[in-house]
């Protein structure tokens, strides 16, 4: 009767052991979940040192004239009215617009593989 009993407990830790390792909830679950918390967790802390880059911008756009002249001259071509501009058709226009798409792109995978081979960095 005994033998018995002890071949029965053997069969249950068994099934027990086999449940923790590879059933649903156990062992190999819980670390396939916690490979892809650590992989949202680093593109959650990509994603909020992007967030903090542009707020500081904004920020500096709303308080500072600095941010907004420096936009103003690369976005839209402005200039001080004390100031004399001079066009080279072709070579800084180009150069300038290559490095301004591959500072934006660093920040952004995707659009860098969007991009062209010349212009992404």
């Amino acid at each position: 009767m005994l033998k018995w009993v002890c071949i029965a407990l053997v069969v249950l830790i068994g099934l027990l052991q086999y449940h923790l390792w590879f059933g649903e909830g156990g062992v190999r679950e819980l670390n396939h979940i916690r490979h892809r918390a650590d992989v949202l967790e680093e593109k959650n802390d990509r994603l909020q040192a992007r967030n903090d880059r542009l707020a500081a911008e904004v920020i500096d756009l709303k308080k500072g004239l600095d941010a907004i002249e420096e936009r103003a001259r690369s976005d839209l071509g402005m200039i001080r009215r004390d100031e004399q501009f001079f066009w080279v058709p072709g070579v800084t226009a180009e150069r300038s617009i290559i490095e301004q798409s591959a500072t934006t792109l660093q920040g952004d995978p995707e659009k860098a593989a969007a991009m062209p081979e010349e212009v992404a960095p």
